[in-house]
């Protein structure tokens, strides 16, 4: 119950700042949640692939979320946009 509450924390902070760094994005509180969610296995996955490690810890895991958070918005724009 521990990790899918951490999930959730990490999940919603991480789509909250995604959002503010790309303005007109946000999604509202479940949305972000989700956008966050999404991006931290975006961002693990994608930092993975690409050979990079950012650490351990809290600090670490929002920073991996907002990077996948921010590449899965840039993909729903550039959808949107076509």
């Amino acid at each position: 119950m521990n990790g899918v509450l951490y999930s959730i924390i990490i999940g919603a902070i991480a789509g909250w700042l995604a959002g503010e760094i790309k303005r007109g994005m946000g999604f509202g509180l479940v949305g972000n949640i989700i956008v966050g969610i999404l991006g931290a296995v975006i961002g693990n996955w994608l930092l993975g692939a690409i050979g990079v490690s950012i650490g351990s810890g809290i600090i670490a895991n929002i920073i991996s979320a907002v990077i996948g958070a921010l590449v899965l918005l840039f993909l729903i724009s550039f959808i949107k946009r076509s």
